[in-house]
């Protein structure tokens, strides 16, 4: 684990904060949101593919 100024271990995020980044003092979402369901329900990274958990909308990633 990464180590802090002070020592001690630098948790890990868990959770819905996980989803979310502040950058220049606004927040940036991390994972795309589900065309379907709207905002709030963040779509799951299988690496290939998003897939929403509550409708099961897959949408694949762009190969370069």
């Amino acid at each position: 684990m990464p180590k802090n100024e002070g020592g001690k271990a630098k948790k890990k995020r868990s959770g819905i904060a996980s989803y979310y980044q502040i950058e220049d003092g606004a927040l940036k979402r991390l994972r795309p949101n589900c065309e379907r369901c709207g905002p709030g329900y963040f779509m799951a990274d299988h690496g290939d593919r998003f897939t929403c958990g509550h409708c099961g909308l897959t949408r694949y990633k762009q190969q370069s």
